[in-house]
């Protein structure tokens, strides 16, 4: 087994712009996320860092703006793979894939934001590509939604994100507990379909 954490779009869009993620509260996010990138260099675990990219004339990550612009505290923390993309997923249109493959990495690790955008769609491509995931809940992050097809919670999204992907598409674990397991080099628990249908997760 072969890690990788992948840090998707933690840029100041999502801390001082039109996106300000709500749950898990944005610091207590951010916190994980350091602690996750801080584990995985002292374990040899490669980090990839990705950043959204829009055109200039966009209202969100315009290209060059201030809010396009990674986090200070991710910023000035040691990466091994700087990226930018236009889709939700880290791997459309994304050197990634040869990448990871390069490095011969078989488990992607998911930290950053949104929830259910940019992290889902990457964490979904990476099984599809027969890579186990592993998803960290405490150190992704999302907020409410509404639209013409109804409206839900940051609370409750982030949650219904979470259930999903733990019942077949990634490992989902806290930061501490993801730590645990890298230190041990041991995998986390694997999802199953069978089980969480049939109560038993």
């Amino acid at each position: 087994m072969k890690r990788a954490l992948i840090v998707i779009d933690v840029q100041n869009e999502y801390f001082t712009g039109a996106l300000p993620i709500t749950h898990p509260p944005r610091e207590e996010s951010l916190a994980n996320i350091l602690t996750a990138m801080d584990t995985a260099r002292e374990h040899g675990v490669p980090v990839i860092v990705v950043r959204h990219s829009a055109p200039a004339e966009s209202p969100l990550f315009a290209t060059g703006g201030h809010s396009w612009e990674l986090h200070e505290e991710v910023a000035r923390r040691p990466y091994d793979h700087l990226m930018d993309k236009t889709m939700a997923s880290s791997f459309a249109r994304t050197d990634l894939a040869g990448w990871l493959d390069a490095q011969g990495v078989d488990t992607l690790t998911v930290a950053g934001y949104m929830t259910q955008n940019c992290d889902e769609s990457t964490a979904r491509d990476a099984f599809h590509r027969g890579m186990a995931v592993e998803f960290l809940s405490d150190a992704t992050g999302t907020l409410a939604l509404s639209n013409r097809a109804g409206s839900v919670t940051a609370e409750e999204l982030h949650h219904n994100v979470l259930v999903v992907m733990d019942s077949n598409f990634a490992s989902v674990a806290t930061t501490a507990e993801w730590a645990g397991a890298v230190r041990s080099g041991e995998p986390l628990p694997r999802p199953n379909i069978w089980a969480s249908t049939r109560g038993r997760a």
